[in-house]
């Protein structure tokens, strides 16, 4: 579902996965046929299945999977904030965190040295220069950009998806039932 040329009529989403397992969007994947629905109701612009290298301009939903680990993503998620009418924290290491930000105990610089310049495997020193700049911290995404909606869980079960993205797409609120508040 590539861009081709902009239906003002259909929702143009995006999803994204920043610093992360890519669990919720296996989960994503997981809605099986209804994918096909949900793909007859909304341009799909951006994300992991589809092949375009910049962020689009006047997103209208961006599920944002993962929490904000380095300089790529604080400069990817600042741009989906300014291009997104609607941006979703999707599961929970965008919420909290969750298991990326693990690492927030141990300085950078340490993280580095025992991953890859003492590590016994294959990853070398050189390998430093590849990666993007480590932030500090690893930071959910609405403590670096406003964040719209929430959808916790690790990842996040197809029903909550389906409800999120269908209180979204009808212009609604978006009000999960108690069982899908819960996080993990």
């Amino acid at each position: 579902m590539q861009e081709s040329s902009p239906n003002k009529s259909r929702p143009r989403l995006a999803t994204v996965w920043l610093g992360g397992c890519s669990g919720c969007h296996m989960s994503f994947l997981d809605l099986d046929e209804a994918i096909i629905d949900l793909l007859q109701e909304v341009d799909l612009v951006y994300g992991p299945l589809v092949d375009t290298k910049e962020y689009p301009e006047q997103v209208d939903i961006c599920l944002v999977e993962g929490a904000v680990t380095n300089l790529d993503n604080l400069k990817l998620i600042r741009q989906i904030r300014r291009s997104t009418r609607l941006v979703l924290s999707f599961g929970d290491c965008a919420l909290t965190g969750n298991v990326t930000s693990m690492r927030n105990r141990i300085p950078v610089e340490d993280l580095l040295t025992a991953v890859y310049h003492e590590a016994s495997s294959p990853i070398g020193a050189e390998a430093v220069e590849a990666v993007p700049a480590l932030l500090p911290r690893v930071l959910p995404v609405h403590q670096v950009v406003r964040v719209d909606a929430v959808l916790p869980g690790c990842p996040p079960d197809v029903d909550r998806i389906a409800a999120t993205l269908s209180a979204l797409l009808d212009g609604q609120t978006v009000k999960l039932e108690p069982r899908m508040r819960t996080f993990g």
